[in-house]
């Protein structure tokens, strides 16, 4: 039945910003269809526990500032979920943070930030990850790419920078691995209601503005990512490769 080539059971996926947000929605998602789930970030995912273990997952939750982290700490995260949790079927990169700041204005520090966190950390995790795939001859990598992976966005160069490279990284990995039996795609979410928007969302002109122009005429929810990341995750997007998969509610189809 096709419906069984959506479930995960007896898979593990590490799903990065866990705590809140769409990290959180996507790993209730993942737990939801079967999977037992490892939450990176560098706040509690205390809640994101709660919720997936009254689901019956198991949860390992790993602390971790990747604006700090190395390479060498990117391949132990890896490495301490196959030996905790026994193996890793999913990986889904969605940490990232934003900076606002004019071109003319912006810093070093600024750029920096986003381009580790956005970029450097998702592709050495991905690495890692890929090496463990490999070995098993099979795999799904998804990241959380975004509307300015196609547009240039305003105040936000670093942002709009690495978004692009997170969906060119996405097709270079795929053309790579999808021989390897590794599908790696990308989900580009809409205007969705998160922190990193919080402050557009608190200007009313703008936020208006942002709404007349999506026709499906709402800020998108976490749970709006939810089925996405699941095809993307199992069985069902096996010929899926190197794609960027927008949930935007319409926004990039004006």
């Amino acid at each position: 039945m096709i419906l069984d080539h959506f479930k995960l059971n007896g898979q593990v996926a590490l799903v990065t910003g866990a705590s809140r947000g769409l990290g959180q929605g996507a790993a209730l998602a993942l737990a939801e269809a079967g999977a037992d789930i490892a939450g990176l970030d560098k706040s509690s995912p205390e809640e994101t526990r709660r919720q997936i273990e009254a689901l019956g997952r198991r949860f390992l939750p790993i602390p971790c500032d990747l604006r700090e982290a190395t390479v060498t700490q990117l391949n132990e995260v890896v490495a301490r979920v196959g030996q905790e949790m026994g193996r890793l079927d999913i990986l889904v990169n969605n940490a990232g943070i934003i900076r606002r700041a004019p071109a003319l204005e912006f810093s070093e520090e600024y750029w920096d930030d986003v381009i580790q966190i956005n970029l450097k950390a998702l592709f050495f995790l991905s690495q890692a990850a890929g090496k463990v795939m490999v070995g098993q001859g099979r795999g799904k990598i998804i990241n959380i790419a975004s509307l300015l992976s196609f547009q240039g966005g305003i105040l936000v160069p670093s942002y709009a920078a690495a978004k692009s490279g997170v969906a060119a990284l996405t097709r270079g990995l795929a053309n790579e691995w999808a021989a390897k039996g590794i599908n790696v795609n990308a989900i580009a979410p809409g205007y969705m209601a998160t922190d990193n928007t919080a402050p557009i969302r608190a200007d009313e002109k703008r936020s208006q503005a942002i709404l007349e122009r999506i026709p499906a005429g709402r800020w998108g929810q976490p749970s709006d990512l939810m089925g996405a990341i699941v095809f993307l995750a199992s069985s069902a997007s096996d010929y899926v490769n190197g794609h960027v998969l927008l949930v935007d509610g319409g926004w990039m189809g004006r």
